[in-house]
Formats: structure tokens, C-alpha cells, sequence
């Protein structure tokens, strides 16, 4: 108990508490300290709950003998206009003001502002237990120091009784002499000295009560006329005891797991001084290697000082020889110089042979001269701007020079991760983190049995990129994968968990055939054979026109060019919202081939849309199974016919034997199990059911797309067909 002082100390005044009050954070103060902050906050009236105060008879010197004992206590009415108008307003504030200002204490431990409401300390609850504690610990930790009398005379004796009601400590002579026979004093109670005195219980500070009840939704005790309060109508409210026992038993539980791990304790903490240690190595080995950094860039910048300046101290000489010729050269020009008093003794010639001889090379330099005399242009500029620096980009890469921050969590695209035949993961990093070097993919079941220990992941180091292939995933299975990034400051966060659903069986690849169709012209089919759209054209808009008079509307067919003969099988295909009737489903190979080997009459009374089972048009009640298996989509609708909404978890208006229609998903699924005879269509997105029905497996069986109107269907991709890295399922793999 000795090493507890510091829990036991207040925040404000560093000393144990006295008459702590418990704020909205959990974190408690003293009452003293409190008024004071607030004091310091501005606030006026902060003198908090007046009933809690002192009110001892030895709490003044003027009231040590038993004569000036009787205070004359403040009146309730008095301390209710205490409570409600002056105690913790702001400056300025109206008394019954509409809008009435709240007071926000800023807590010292959470350093955070919490809202006291607009009563203040006056609507805290005291904490007891805390005040218990102390004591018990004052007692513990006292050497040998008594408590006095408060009512003796100098010297007071020993304390032997304490009174609650008189909030004074007495020993025999003055608890009788304050308390008389035949008094209402003589009633009270002697408990055992004590310099703290608490109320019995714990009182609500809104209607002076004790509290009964707990508001777990407020987290706060309430009295019974706090419970039925329009404030707390609806809240989930239990007895004390209940709280209590719950709360005692989590403490309990957790204090025992603490008690019982005391060797784990300490195995951390001799871990985290161990880390402390190579913190402080570690940090003066950054400090100076960035130090090493930043004077290898002050000698880079050194040289380059000193290249720079001889540049352009070779160009000033360069520029000041060029101009001390042409001063030289103009200086020749003026009267007296040696070139004009030559001049004029060559004219004094004359002698014609001789004046040619000597003036012709004469002429040729008078004339340059002359030439530059009347062109005038320095010989070189005296400006430098040439060998002005631009360090604008270098200023603002200084600047930003920091650190280098580890990538941050990437962010999963989940429109473009899915399963398939495997499992395409695709990611991104937020707009500012820093570039990613390479990526770690980790994955795991989550519909495995749970493993004792810490959770087992495989993981996929060194992926390059911003997206992952996943081989070789189990079916009917789920899969969370996270992804984080890795550069030369470390690795970064993970990502979201991201959840996906592999396929209910392996998934069958197939293309497009249409061979069997009744009209070519009318069937379009892509050239990698993965898509299809119906193109009913000028025909089908006359047929609609003579539709009363009796015409002839064709059913259009494809079919896969792979049939089922064993075991189970998967695929996924996209409907086009807008198609008018679409049937997508399987069959008998050979019934679908006789069936729509003609074109029949789909306005006659004897035509049957669908020889086999239709989730729109078929009778529920057939025992043999039929050769066909359809699901009719039309105007991005599903039709569940009669009897096949109980099997998709859906109701009708009329009840579940009634047809209703659901929205169309954006993948269809189909899951077929040869052995069984059961074809399953699913969401292939969220993979839940839709319907569920029999099918004759007796021959092979393959899949059929039927038109009426335009429509158009597109076969899911294989994801291997995505030229993306590999990351093998099943291969090796590291495990946490």
C-alpha cells in the first residue's frame, strides 16, 4: 500500500486528495482545486456544492468553546439560489437566461476540456471510495501522530470519538459535553476519529437523495427521481447492486490476470528497457549520420561556391581586357596622339609615289577608326545578370528535406478485387504517403477452426506493383487479406481487412456458341467469344407492329461450347439491366439443341416458353426432373416464380407461394452438381442464394443464354487472364 502515493495525489495541487470530485472524464480533483481553476478560468460563483463543505465546530478558532459552538447556517433557500443562479456563470451572464452557458473545465490529466453542464462542480459526485483510500493509507503511512480534540482547550487532548453529523473529532469530555442528554445531538452516532468526514452514502447532487440506480446509457448513478425523468426515458437503467457486481467482477477478473502474469510483467518491462537502451544508440547513431549528410552537402556546396566564383572571375578578366583595347584604340584618336601627328606628316608628302606607298596602310587604320568612332559600342557589357544563380527549386528541396517517412496504410480497391478462378487483390496508396518500394500480401482462412496462439497468416513478401493474383484459393471458402507498404525507412501500416468469398465449386471456363441459335443476324457475339448482345433491328419492329394480326417472335440461343458430365461446376456472368427478356441458365445438351432447332411461335396459346424448369413459368409440383434450368431477367428484374421464393429466403405480397421479383445483381452465378441434379443460381457478388432447383443430369449438360427482344450478356473473366503478379496459394509461405 506504501507504493500507491501516487495514484492517490491530485493533478492540480500534487498533494492527496481532499474531498475529491469525480468529473465527466473518470478523472478526479479536488474540490478546492476545482473552484480554484475555475476561478482561474473566469468563472464567477464557483464555490461548488456548499452542503459539502466543513462545517465542523472546531473549524475557526472562534468556535473552540462549547458557548460560540452554534453557527447560524446559511438558510436552504439561500443555498438553492446558491446552487442554481450564482455558482458557475460565466462574467456577464443574465440570471434566467434563455440559452444559459454551460461551463467547460479543462481536465489536468486528460488535458482536455470536459463540459460540466450549467450547474458546474455543484452536479459532480464526491468519490468516497477515493477519499477511503487516502485515509487508509494516511493511517498506514503516520508515525505515531495522533489525532487531537478539536474542542479542547490548549493543550487538546486525544481524539477517541469522531461525529458525522458534527464533522468534528471529540474526546470523551467534549463528545458529552456536545452532545447532552435529552437533545436531538445526543442521537448521533460516534464513529472513530478521523480528519475527513464523509456522508453516509452517496448523495445525487441534483436532488439530495441517495442514488438507487445506475443509467448505463449516461454512465451515471441516478436517484430515484432522476430515473423517471424525461432525460433518461428510454435509457437502460439497472439497480446498484447489479453494477456493482458486474464492475466488481470485471475488476476482479482483470486484476487477477494482472496478478497472474506478474512474471509476463516484468519480462515486458526488461524488454522495453532494453528497447530504451537502443533507442538512445540508435538515435546518436541518426544524429550523427545526419549530421554526416548535412556536411557532405555543405562540402558539395563549398566546391561549388568556388567553381562558380573562378567562372566568373575569368570572365571579368576576359571583359576588362577587351574594353582596355578599345580605350587604347580611342585614346589614338585624339589630337597630338602618335596616330593623327603621323597622320599629318604623311599628308606634308609630295611626292606621289611616295604618299601612295606610305598612306595606303594609313587609310586602311584611319578608316577603323573612323568606323568606330561613328559605331560606338563597348567592347563588353558590365553586367553579370548571366551568372545570376536560380536556386529556387534548390531552396525549396532544402526546405523539404526531412526525414523519410515509411509508407502509409494502402487502401484496398474494392470494385476491383474479386474471386473468381482465384483471387485478384488490387491497392493503392493515399494521395500523400510516401512511394512504396515493394509490398507484403498477408491472407488466411476465416472459416478454419480457430488455432491456439496468435493468429496464423501467410504472407507474400517483395510484391512489386499495386496489385496481387492469388492462386489456387480453396473453394466455398472465406479469405481476409490486408496489404502493407515497405521502403527503406521500414514497413507501414496495413491496410483494412478486406473479406471475399470464393466460389462454391471450381469455376468452369467456356466460350460462347452460336451454332444452335435460330437467327445469326440477330445474335452478336464478340470476338473473344466472352460476350453477347441480341439485335432485334427493323424485323422485330414490324413484327411488333403486326403483333394483333398473328407474327411469329423468335427465341434466340447460345450456348457454352463445353458441357458438364461430372462433378461440380461455377460460373459468372453479367446481365445488361436494360435487356428486355433474358433466360440464363443450363440444359440437356440434346434438348436444347431440338428445342430451338426451330423457330417457334412465342404469340401462340400453345407455345410453352420453357420445355424445363423457369423460375417465371414453371409448375413447382413436377416430380421429374426437368431437362432444362432457367432464370428469367428482364428490365433488371429477376422473376421467382411460384414456390421459389421460400428457396431464396424472399416473401411475396401474397405469401411465399406467390411470384416477386428481386433487383439484379450485378453478377449472376450459377452452380451446378452433375451427381445431384441440382442447379443453384447465387449473387455473385455477395454469393447469396436466389433458387435452387432440379435438373435432369442424365446427358451432358451445358450452359444456355436465351433472347427475346434485345438484351446482352458478358461471361465473367478468369482472372489468370490478368497479366498481374503471382502470388501462390499453398506455396511457401511465412506464418507470424
Amino acid at each position: 500500500m506504501k507504493n500507491m502515493e501516487k495514484e492517490l495525489l491530485c493533478p492540480v495541487c500534487q498533494e492527496m486528495y481532499k474531498q475529491p470530485l469525480v468529473l465527466p472524464c473518470t478523472h478526479n480533483v479536488c474540490q478546492a482545486c476545482a473552484r480554484e481553476v475555475l476561478g482561474q478560468q473566469g468563472y464567477v460563483g464557483h464555490g461548488g456544492d456548499p452542503s459539502s463543505e466543513p462545517t465542523s465546530p472546531a473549524s475557526t478558532p472562534s468556535t473552540r468553546s462549547p458557548r460560540l459552538s452554534r453557527r447560524t447556517l446559511p438558510k436552504p433557500d439561500r443555498l438553492d439560489r446558491l446552487l442554481k443562479s450564482g455558482f458557475g456563470t460565466y462574467p456577464g451572464r443574465k440570471r434566467g437566461a434563455l440559452h444559459p452557458q454551460v461551463i467547460m473545465f479543462p481536465c489536468p490529466a486528460c488535458q482536455g476540456d470536459v463540459e460540466l453542464g450549467e450547474r458546474g462542480l455543484a452536479g459532480l459526485f464526491r468519490n468516497l471510495t477515493l477519499e477511503r483510500v487516502v485515509e487508509r493509507y494516511r493511517q498506514s503511512v503516520s508515525v505515531g501522530g495522533a489525532i487531537l480534540c478539536q474542542l479542547c482547550k490548549p493543550p487538546p487532548l486525544e481524539a477517541t470519538k469522531g461525529c458525522t453529523e458534527c464533522r468534528a473529532t471529540f474526546c470523551n469530555e467534549c463528545f458529552k459535553l456536545f452532545h447532552p442528554w435529552g437533545t436531538q445531538k445526543a442521537q448521533h452516532e460516534p464513529t472513530l476519529p478521523t480528519l475527513s468526514f464523509r456522508p453516509k452514502g452517496l448523495m445525487c447532487p441534483d436532488h439530495k437523495e441517495e442514488v438507487t440506480h445506475y443509467c448505463k446509457t449516461c454512465q451515471r448513478l441516478v436517484c430515484q427521481l432522476c430515473r423517471v425523468r424525461r432525460t433518461h426515458s428510454g435509457h437502460k437503467i439497472t439497480p446498484v447492486l447489479s453494477a456493482y457486481q458486474a464492475l466488481k467482477d470485471k475488476l476482479t477478473k482483470s486484476l487477477t490476470y494482472i496478478l497472474g502474469n506478474q512474471d509476463t510483467v516484468q519480462t515486458q518491462i526488461c524488454e522495453l528497457e532494453e528497447t530504451v537502451r537502443h533507442t538512445e544508440v540508435s538515435g546518436q547513431q541518426a544524429k550523427e549520420e545526419v549530421s554526416q549528410l548535412v556536411r557532405g552537402l555543405g562540402a558539395v556546396l563549398e566546391e561549388r561556391r568556388a567553381s562558380l566564383l573562378q567562372a566568373i572571375e575569368e570572365c571579368q578578366q576576359e571583359r576588362l581586357a577587351r574594353l582596355s583595347a578599345q580605350i587604347q584604340e580611342h585614346r589614338s584618336l585624339l589630337d597630338g596622339s602618335g596616330l593623327v601627328g603621323y597622320a599629318q606628316e604623311v599628308l606634308k608628302e609630295t611626292d606621289q609615289p611616295c604618299f601612295v606607298q606610305a598612306a595606303k596602310q594609313l587609310h586602311n587604320r584611319i578608316a577603323r577608326a573612323t568606323e568606330a568612332l561613328q559605331m560606338f559600342r563597348p567592347a563588353a557589357s558590365s553586367s553579370f545578370r548571366h551568372c545570376q544563380l536560380d536556386v529556387g527549386r534548390e531552396m525549396k528541396l532544402l526546405t523539404e528535406l526531412n526525414f523519410l517517412r515509411v509508407p502509409e496504410a494502402p487502401v484496398i480497391d474494392t470494385q476491383r478485387t474479386f474471386a473468381y478462378d482465384q483471387i485478384f487483390l488490387c491497392w493503392r496508396l493515399p494521395p500523400h504517403s510516401p512511394p512504396a518500394w515493394h509490398y507484403t500480401v498477408e491472407f488466411r482462412r476465416t472459416d478454419v477452426p480457430a488455432q491456439p496462439g496468435p493468429t496464423r497468416w501467410q504472407r507474400r513478401e517483395e510484391v512489386r506493383g499495386t496489385s496481387a493474383l492469388l492462386e489456387n484459393p480453396d473453394t466455398g471458402s472465406v479469405y481476409v487479406l490486408r496489404v502493407r507498404g515497405c521502403n527503406k525507412a521500414g514497413y507501414g501500416e496495413y491496410s483494412e481487412d478486406v473479406h471475399l468469398h470464393t466460389p462454391p465449386a471450381p469455376v468452369l471456363h467456356f466460350f460462347l456458341d452460336g451454332r444452335w441459335g435460330t437467327s445469326r443476324e440477330r445474335l452478336a457475339i464478340s470476338k473473344d467469344q466472352r460476350a453477347v448482345r441480341s439485335v432485334p433491328g427493323l424485323p422485330l419492329l414490324l413484327a411488333a407492329e403486326r403483333l394483333l394480326t398473328g407474327c411469329h417472335l423468335s427465341v434466340d440461343v447460345v450456348l457454352g461450347d463445353v458441357a458438364v458430365t461430372q462433378g461440380r461446376s461455377y460460373w459468372a456472368c453479367a446481365v445488361d439491366p436494360a435487356s428486355y427478356l433474358v433466360k440464363v441458365g443450363v440444359g440437356l445438351e440434346s434438348k436444347l439443341q431440338e428445342s430451338f432447332q426451330g423457330a417457334p411461335d412465342v404469340i401462340s396459346p400453345r407455345y410453352d416458353p420453357d420445355s424445363g424448369h423457369d423460375s417465371g413459368a414453371e409448375d413447382a409440383t413436377v416430380e421429374a426432373s426437368p431437362p432444362f434450368a432457367f432464370l428469367t431477367i428482364g428490365m433488371g428484374k429477376i422473376l421467382l416464380g411460384a414456390g421459389a421464393s421460400s428457396n431464396a429466403g424472399l416473401t411475396g405480397r401474397d405469401g411465399p407461394a406467390a411470384s416477386c421479383t428481386v433487383p439484379l445483381p450485378p453478377r449472376l452465378g450459377i452452380c451446378l452438381d452433375y451427381e445431384r441434379g441440382r442447379v443453384s443460381f447465387l449473387d455473385a457478388v455477395s454469393f447469396r442464394g436466389l433458387l435452387e432447383c432440379p435438373l435432369d443430369c442424365s446427358g451432358p449438360v451445358c450452359p444456355a443464354f436465351c433472347f427475346i427482344g434485345g438484351g446482352a450478356v458478358q461471361l465473367q473473366e478468369p482472372v489468370g487472364t490478368k497479366p498481374e503478379r503471382k502470388v501462390t496459394i499453398g506455396g511457401f509461405a511465412k506464418l507470424d
